[in-house]
C-alpha cells in the first residue's frame, strides 16, 4: 500500500514502549512513515531504533527519584489512581497540544490506555485522522466473562467461576468510584467543544470504534462477548535490544556455559526500580536449594547483593530476555506482561511475585496454564522462595507444561498481526 503517517503514543515505562516500538519497526520496514510520540527520555532508544520521534510530555523524569515514584506507582490499592490523578490528569491540557502537533499531516493515530489526551485528538481530527487503540494486557478490557484479579482485592480470583453476576456489579461500582478521577476530562472535552460522553477514558473510552488491537497472545487471553467489537487478537509484538544490540554480554554468556542452567531473577522496567530486598532474598534461596542465580537488577545500585558474591550467582543491570531466559532453568519475575511474554516464549515454569496494576492478573493466568507458582510480595522470604523454586523444578509438569504453551506463543508472529491489521484498516478507510 502507499507509504502512510502513523503517529503511536505510548505512556509509562520500557515496558509500554517495546511493543509500541517492535511494531513501529515493523511498519518502517513495511514503507511507512512512524513516529512514536512520548517521554523524551525515550527519544536516544526509539531513533537509534529507526523510528521517528515526538516528544509528549511528562517526562518521567520530572517526577524526582524513581524508586520512590515507584513505590506509589506500585502501591496495589492507590497505585492506579495516583498515576491517572497525579501523573496523567495535572498535564492533561499540554498534552493535548502536544499531540495535536504530532499529528499534523498524519493518517492514524494509535494510542495507549494512558494517553488520554490522545483519545482526545483523535475525535477531534475526526475523520481525517484513523485511530486505532491498542491494550498489552487482558487486564485492559475488565472483562465480566474473563474477569481479572485485581490488585487492590487478588482474594475475589476465587469468586471467579461467578462470572457476570457478580463481576458485572462490581466493575459498575468500580468505574463509578473511578469516575471522579477522570471529571476534569471530562470538562476539558467541554472546553474544545466536544459533546459530552458516557463513556469513561479508562474503561470503555479508552477503545477506538474503529478497531482494537490486543497485543498479547490469545493464550493469556481470548476474546470475550463484552470485549469491544473490532478488536483482534495479535500475539506478543516483541523487542528487547539496547542500543541496538540484542546479543549476551560476554561475561554472562561464559557464565552460562560454565555450568548448568541458573535461575533467572529480574524486576523487569518498572518494578526493578522499587525492589526492595527481592535480590538478595532470591540469592539466598537459590543458595538455599543449591542452584545457580543470575540477577537482573537495573541501574540503581542499591539492587546489588553486597560484595563478595558467592561463585555460583552472577550479577548484571540488563539483558536481552530473548537471548537469556531461553537458557534459564527457570524464571522468577514481577509478572509485567511484556517479561511474561518473554518467559512464556522462553518455555521455561515461572514464579511470579506481582507488585501491582496488571502484574496479579498476568501471575493468575500463567497459573491456570499449568507452568507457574505464584508468592505475594509481601511472602517473598528466602525459606519460602526456595520451597516454591523446590517445587517449580522438582516437577516435571510445570516443564512440560511450560514446553507446550512455549511453541504455541514461538508460532506466533505479534508484530507481523499487528502490522498487517493495520494496513488492512488503512486501506478500508480509503
Amino acid at each position: 500500500m502507499h507509504t502512510k503517517r502513523i503517529v503511536m503514543a505510548t505512556f509509562g515505562s520500557l515496558g509500554d514502549l517495546h511493543p509500541y516500538l517492535a511494531i513501529a519497526i515493523g511498519l518502517r520496514a513495511r514503507g511507512h512513515d512512524v513516529v512514536i510520540a512520548t517521554h523524551g527520555l525515550y527519544q536516544t532508544k526509539v531513533e537509534s531504533a529507526g523510528v521517528g520521534f515526538f516528544p509528549v510530555g511528562p517526562d518521567i523524569a520530572d517526577y524526582g527519584d524513581e524508586s520512590a515514584l515507584m513505590a506509589r506507582v506500585m502501591d496495589p490499592r492507590r497505585g492506579p489512581e495516583f498515576v491517572v490523578r497525579q501523573m496523567v490528569i495535572p498535564h492533561l491540557r499540554p498534552t493535548y497540544h502536544q499531540m495535536s502537533a504530532a499529528v499534523r499531516g498524519a493518517d492514524l493515530l494509535i494510542t495507549h490506555p494512558l494517553t488520554l489526551a490522545a483519545q482526545l485528538v483523535a475525535e477531534i481530527e475526526r475523520p481525517r485522522l484513523a485511530w486505532i487503540s491498542m491494550v498489552l494486557a487482558p487486564t485492559s478490557f475488565f472483562s465480566a466473562y474473563d474477569p481479572p484479579v485485581l490488585a487492590p482485592l487478588p482474594a475475589l480470583r476465587h469468586l471467579r467461576p461467578l462470572g457476570p453476576l457478580f463481576y458485572g456489579p462490581l466493575f459498575w461500582l468500580m468505574k463509578r468510584t473511578a469516575a471522579a478521577w477522570t471529571r476534569p476530562w471530562h470538562e476539558f472535552r467541554r472546553e474544545l467543544g466536544l459533546p459530552p460522553s458516557a463513556h469513561d477514558p479508562l474503561f470503555d473510552g479508552q477503545f477506538s470504534p474503529e478497531l482494537t488491537l490486543a497485543a498479547f497472545s490469545a493464550i493469556l487471553g481470548s476474546p470475550q462477548r463484552d470485549w469491544p467489537r473490532n478488536t483482534r487478537v495479535t500475539g506478543f509484538p516483541f523487542y528487547d535490544q539496547q542500543q541496538g544490540n540484542p546479543t549476551l554480554a560476554p561475561a554472562l554468556a561464559a557464565f552460562l556455559d560454565a555450568g548448568e542452567p541458573p535461575i533467572v531473577f529480574t524486576l523487569g522496567s518498572s518494578a526493578v526500580m522499587n525492589a526492595g530486598s527481592f535480590y538478595q532474598v532470591s540469592m539466598d534461596a537459590a543458595q538455599r536449594i543449591h542452584r545457580r542465580a543470575v540477577l537482573l537488577v537495573g541501574h540503581d545500585p542499591r539492587n546489588r547483593p553486597p560484595d563478595p558474591l558467592p561463585p555460583n550467582v552472577a550479577v548484571f543491570d540488563y539483558s536481552p530476555f530473548s537471548q537469556l531466559l531461553p537458557r534459564a532453568a527457570a524464571i522468577v519475575h514481577q509478572g509485567g506482561v511484556g517479561t511474561t511474554g518473554q518467559s512464556l516464549r522462553a518455555s521455561r515454569p515461572m514464579l511470579v511475585i506481582p507488585f501491582g496494576f496488571d502484574q496479579p492478573d498476568n501471575a493468575d493466568r500463567v497459573l491456570r496454564l499449568g507452568l507457574a507458582r505464584t508468592l505475594s510480595r509481601r511472602a517473598y522470604t528466602a525459606p519460602r522462595a526456595a520451597a516454591e523454586l523446590a517445587a517449580l523444578l522438582g516437577e516435571p509438569r510445570y516443564a512440560a507444561r511450560a514446553a507446550v504453551v512455549g511453541r504455541t506463543v514461538q508460532n506466533e508472529d505479534g508484530v507481523r498481526a499487528a502490522c498487517d491489521a493495520i494496513e488492512r484498516h488503512l486501506q478500508r478507510r480509503g
